[in-house]
């Protein structure tokens, strides 16, 4: 049985899976963080999912090693490739995953057209294939890879020529045929939806997955009698990358206006599992 003072553990492949810690600190403010960034493997999304399943496997072991209690996989694209390998291997440890938004999107169209932002590996997912057959019926569905969204986001160049340029050609087909919902089908990509908002306009709603993880990553937490009690000290967060740790520090800042430490930390095989 997990100790309620015991971190949330949760990683990416990079800081877009920050977009999650955010929303999990604003809907659990008494709960510690353990954020991993895969900062050395990014992106993930055109890599073999055996490849994937390898890095995160490591990332999950580290992460039980520094007392997680449950884990979050705060990529689409690690969902997708690797999320029945880690249940399979630590069964009694609660996973969180993500996937694109597609039910949603579909209930809140209202011309019955939804573009989709998700990864290669995302997209070409049984996960996916899933989704699309049990919600999207009847509703007529533009999705694109956003080849090369996600190095220019890990480079923080959130709002720049050359990420809007990008964007407009990904967005323009969708925004053409009269898409007006767009789902943000990987994490990164709501750090650049006050960009995506200028391209698209008012009128095109941008469905985030985000608060819909916190949400379930408390019942989970709830149903285990594991959440963390209120304490008059606020809880102690750690935030790790595998790589290059400036970005993720300065997505921490832009995200909760304080400047949050990044520890450089490497994983491998040597890391002790709990468990």
């Amino acid at each position: 049985m997990a100790s309620s003072s015991q971190p949330i553990g949760v990683f990416d492949s990079g800081v877009g899976g920050l977009t999650v810690v955010r929303a999990l600190a604003e809907r659990l403010p008494a709960e510690a963080l353990c954020y991993f960034a895969d900062t050395a493997h990014v992106p993930y999304g055109p890599q073999p999912a055996a490849r994937i399943t390898g890095y995160v496997s490591d990332i999950t072991a580290f992460l039980l090693s520094q007392g997680a209690k449950i884990i979050v996989v705060a990529c689409n694209t690690a969902t997708a490739a690797s999320l029945h390998h880690l249940r399979e291997r630590w069964p009694q440890v609660p996973f969180v995953g993500m996937e694109p938004a597609v039910k949603p999107a579909a209930l809140a169209t209202r011309t019955g057209k939804v573009g989709v932002l998700a990864t290669q590996t995302t997209i070409a997912s049984e996960r996916y294939a899933s989704l699309m057959a049990r919600f999207a019926q009847g509703v007529q569905v533009w999705q694109d890879p956003c080849l090369g969204l996600v190095p220019l986001i890990e480079a923080g160049r959130w709002d720049e020529p050359e990420t809007e340029a990008l964007l407009r050609d990904i967005l323009h087909p969708m925004l053409s045929a009269g898409v007006d919902t767009l789902v943000l089908g990987c994490t990164h990509y709501p750090l650049v939806a006050p960009l995506i908002r200028r391209i698209a306009g008012e009128g095109v709603a941008l469905v985030d997955p985000a608060p819909a993880v916190a949400r379930r990553t408390e019942a989970i937490l709830r149903e285990r009698n594991a959440l963390a009690k209120a304490e008059a000290v606020a809880p102690l967060h750690h935030f790790y990358a595998s790589g290059a740790t400036d970005v993720a520090e300065r997505t921490l800042l832009h995200l909760f206006g304080r400047h949050l430490p990044v520890v450089h930390r490497e994983v491998g095989a040597s890391c002790e599992e709990e468990g």
